[in-house]
C-alpha cells in the first residue's frame, strides 16, 4: 500500500479553493455597488433556471469572516476570489467607490490573519452594465481601456498585501457564450440555445473582434498592474484552455495533440503567450477580422509571471494525420463517463496533458490550476453529513494526474478547487453544487462535505491521499 509521501507535491505547493464575486457575495445593490450585466441578465425572466438570481447568493459580503474560518478549517492555505468591477467603479470608469474597495481590503486582512494567501481575479464576468450600454461591452476597445484603468487602481490599493493577480477568468466562456451562444442538448434530447450576458448572437467574424478586445484588455491590465503595484507583484491570466488529449501516449500522437491544442486556443492563450495570431485563425471566418496593430499585439503579449488554467474535461481526443492540420479529431463516444453536469465528460488525464502542454508548447515556468471540480447530487444524510463520494473520486483521480505532471518536472505551483462552497452556478441557478462546503440556501448554514475532509488531509500531507 502506497503512503501519501510517494505521491507528494513540490514543497510550497498551494492548496487553495476558489470562488467568484457574483456567485457568492450577494449584496447586489449595497454600499454604492453599480449594476452588472449579470444583475440585469439574472433579473430577466427565462434567462436562469427557475428564474433564480444572486441578489443574496451565499451572503458572503456579510458572512466573509465565517467563510474564511471554514477555509482554514478544511486546510486551504490559498484563496482565489474575484473582485466585482462595479463595486469599485459603479459605472466602469469615473470616480471609485471607497466602500467597495474597503470590503475587499477587509477580506484580504481576514485571509492573511488566517494564514491564507489571497489570489485576486479582476474580472469574472460581472461587467458594469454602463459599459455594456455605452460601448457594447467587449465589442469596443473602450472597455479594454477601462479594464486596464480599473486593474491598475486595484493593484495600487491592494498590492501591498495581494501578491498574485489574475487579469481575466475564462475568456472563452464569457466571449463565446455571451456574444454568440452555444447549442446544447437538455433533457429528452431537446436542443436549446444557451447564452450568458450580454446575450448577443454575433457572426464568427464579429466574434473575432470581441476576442481581440478581451485579450487587449488583459494586456493593458498587465501593464497597469506593473505600473501601479509594488515591484514584487505577480500577474497572469486564468483560461479554460481547450486541451487536446492524445489517444495513445506515443510521440506522434503527443505531437498531434500539441498542434491541436495550440490551434484551438489561437484566439486567447496562443496570442497572449506568443504575441501573434496563427495563420489558420486569421484565415478563419473568411479571413474577416480581427483588426489590430503590431503595438496591440505587443501589449497583449506583455510578459507574465504565471499562467492559470481551469481544467475540468478534455476538449477533444486526437490522433496524428498526414493531412492538414496534422491531427484528426476522435469523436467522444456517447457512453463516455460523465459527472453530474451534462457537459462534464470525465478524463483525469486532462490534468496531466493540459499542464504538460502549457510547458511544452509555450514554455510556461509557473502554472496554477485555477479551477478543477465537479457538480454532484449532494444531499444531507440522516446523520447530518454529506457523503459526496463521487467528488472524492474525481479529486483523487485528478490530483493523481496532476502529481504525475509535477513528478516529471512540470512547474505547477498550486491547485485551487472549484469551489470553496456551493453557490449560484450561472444559468443553472442553485441546483448544480460544486462546493467542498454544503450551503443550505434557505438558512445559509454551511456544512463541510466528505470531500472537504479529503481536501484537508491532502493539504496536510501535501500529497494525493
Amino acid at each position: 500500500m502506497s503512503s501519501p509521501a510517494t505521491r507528494s507535491f513540490p514543497e510550497g505547493f498551494r492548496w487553495g479553493v476558489a470562488t467568484s464575486a457574483y456567485q457568492i457575495e450577494g449584496a447586489w445593490d449595497e454600499d454604492g455597488k453599480g449594476v452588472s450585466i449579470w444583475d440585469t441578465f439574472a433579473h430577466t425572466p427565462g434567462k436562469v433556471k427557475n428564474d433564480e438570481n444572486a441578489d443574496v447568493a451565499n451572503d458572503h459580503y456579510h458572512r466573509y469572516p465565517e467563510d474564511v474560518a471554514l477555509m482554514k478549517e478544511i486546510g486551504a492555505n490559498a484563496y482565489r476570489f474575484s473582485i466585482a468591477w462595479p463595486r469599485i467603479f459603479p459605472e466602469g470608469t469615473g470616480s471609485p467607490n471607497p466602500k467597495g474597495l474597503d470590503f475587499y481590503s477587509r477580506l484580504v486582512d481576514e485571509l492573511l490573519a488566517a494564514d491564507i494567501e489571497p489570489f485576486v481575479t479582476l474580472y469574472h464576468w460581472d461587467l458594469p452594465q454602463k459599459l455594456q450600454d455605452d460601448h457594447g461591452g467587449w465589442l469596443s476597445a473602450d472597455t479594454s481601456k477601462a479594464f486596464g484603468e480599473y486593474a491598475g487602481y486595484v493593484a495600487g490599493h491592494l498590492g501591498d498585501r495581494v501578491k498574485h493577480f489574475f487579469t481575466i477568468n475564462e475568456f472563452a466562456s464569457f466571449v463565446e457564450t455571451g456574444y454568440q451562444g452555444v447549442e446544447a442538448q437538455v433533457g429528452g434530447g431537446k436542443t436549446v440555445h444557451l447564452g450568458m450576458p450580454p446575450g448577443l448572437n454575433l457572426t464568427d467574424a464579429e466574434l473575432k473582434h470581441v476576442r481581440h478586445h478581451a485579450v487587449l484588455g488583459h494586456g493593458l491590465a498587465v501593464q497597469a498592474i506593473r505600473a501601479n503595484g509594488p515591484a514584487d507583484t505577480k500577474v497572469g491570466f486564468a483560461e479554460n484552455i481547450r486541451v487536446a488529449v492524445p489517444v495513445i501516449d506515443a510521440p506522434e500522437y503527443i505531437e498531434a495533440a500539441e498542434v491541436a491544442t495550440r490551434e484551438r486556443n489561437a484566439g486567447f492563450t496562443t496570442v497572449m503567450l506568443e504575441g501573434q495570431y496563427t495563420d489558420a485563425y486569421l484565415a478563419s471566418a473568411g479571413g474577416s477580422g480581427p483588426t489590430f496593430t503590431d503595438d496591440e499585439l505587443e501589449v497583449i503579449a506583455s510578459p507574465l509571471d504565471f499562467v492559470g488554467v481551469n481544467l475540468y474535461r478534455p476538449n477533444i481526443y486526437v490522433e496524428p494525420s498526414d493531412e492538414p492540420p496534422g491531427y484528426r479529431e476522435v469523436p467522444i463516444n456517447g457512453s463516455h463517463p460523465k459527472m453530474h453536469s451534462a457537459w462534464h465528460i470525465v478524463d483525469p488525464e486532462v490534468m496531466y496533458w493540459g499542464t504538460r502542454q502549457l510547458q511544452s508548447i509555450w514554455g510556461a515556468e509557473s502554472i496554477f490550476i485555477t479551477e478543477n471540480g465537479c457538480a454532484a447530487l449532494d444531499v444531507v444524510a440522516e446523520d447530518g453529513r454529506i457523503y459526496d463520494s463521487d467528488r472524492v473520486m474525481f479529486m483523487r483521480a485528478s490530483l493523481t494526474q496532476l502529481q504525475r505532471a509535477t513528478s516529471e518536472g512540470v512547474p505547477v505551483d498550486g491547485y485551487f478547487y472549484w469551489s470553496s462552497q456551493d453557490n449560484f452556478e450561472w444559468i443553472y441557478g442553485y441546483g448544480d453544487r460544486f462546493g467542498l462546503i454544503y450551503v443550505d440556501f434557505d438558512t445559509l448554514e454551511r456544512t463541510p462535505k466528505l470531500s472537504a475532509e479529503w481536501f484537508r488531509e491532502a493539504s496536510r500531507h501535501n500529497a494525493v491521499v
